[in-house]
């Protein structure tokens, strides 16, 4: 049995930003509060909770004050920085770059068109953490959009800006735009002049798509290896099953099934970018030492 593990499955660059803060604010001894689950993985919060991280929602934030909270990478709207300086909460700010640089862009163009009667539309994952911080920029004005069941919310004689959730899928996205042409000519416009959309999904995880798909061709099996909770590890699991009948999504090495595995089987284990690198291992360590082997 050979089993290898996608070298570039694991920590997209703003998780590993947002753990490592963690962990040394952790090191200094001072409680520390997370705003929501650091990463959709429930394994890597149970860790960092078992070291002292305590996970808020935001109606407890509301009770807090004189205290240091984690600001997670996914980001988060004007009013959470607002509640703490109002509440003298020390904000430890791990927001993702590229979320941060998106969160300008949504606010200048909602700016820009907002007295013209224009729409913000996001092509994401209603209530996610990344989009409640993105429609915040709108003052929640923007309109959020899953699938194609969702464009009757926008009006298409009015002017639309669309954007993308960094995680989201480069396909899905590039269909909805698609689509969002074809009801703004339906309604009698032109989308040249009324339709502006920004792909503005993270290369690190777009490029993760071609990647796994070519991995997940040279396998006869695929464990993917995910939190329940992550957009971004549906999205690849998704790819992976597209290429490879025989993928499985578990969010440890307990899920796996024997039936799932031949001892003859050559092994691929991958998983999303809120993944930790120690959960792919141990998933091997796993299958290694189980009677497959």
């Amino acid at each position: 049995m050979e089993i290898t593990i996608d070298k570039n499955s694991g920590y997209c660059f703003g998780v590993e930003f947002a753990i490592q803060m963690a962990e040394d604010e952790m090191a200094t001894g001072e409680p520390l509060y997370c705003l929501g689950d650091i990463v959709h993985n429930s394994m890597e919060v149970e860790r960092l909770a078992a070291k002292g991280l305590k996970i808020i929602n935001h109606d407890q934030l509301k009770e807090l004050s004189n205290c240091k909270v984690l600001i997670r990478a996914h980001g988060e709207p004007p009013e959470t920085y607002q509640l703490a300086l109002d509440n003298n909460i020390e904000l430890v700010d791990a927001s993702c770059p590229v979320v941060l640089k998106l969160q300008n862009r949504v606010k200048a163009s909602f700016d820009s068109i907002d007295s013209k009667d224009g729409q913000i539309v996001i092509y994401g994952q209603h209530g996610h953490a990344e989009v409640i911080g993105l429609t915040g920029q709108t003052g929640d004005k923007a309109i959020v959009i899953t699938g194609e069941q969702d464009l009757d919310t926008i009006d298409f004689s009015k002017p639309v800006t669309l954007y993308s959730q960094t995680t989201k899928s480069t396909q899905g996205f590039y269909k909805m735009k698609d689509l969002i042409e074809e009801r703004i000519k339906a309604a009698g416009g032109t989308p040249d002049e009324s339709f502006d959309y920004n792909d503005s999904i993270c290369r690190q995880v777009s490029n993760r798509e071609p990647q796994l798909r070519k991995f997940s061709k040279e396998v006869d099996v695929v464990v993917f290896v995910s939190g329940k909770k992550s957009s971004n590890g549906k999205a690849l699991y998704g790819v992976c099953k597209q290429e490879n009948e025989r993928s499985y999504f578990v969010e440890n090495e307990n899920e796996i099934e024997e039936s799932w595995i031949r001892s003859t089987d050559k092994i691929g284990i991958c998983g999303a970018t809120s993944t930790p690198m120690w959960l792919m291992e141990q998933v091997k360590s796993y299958i290694q030492t189980h009677a497959w082997a």
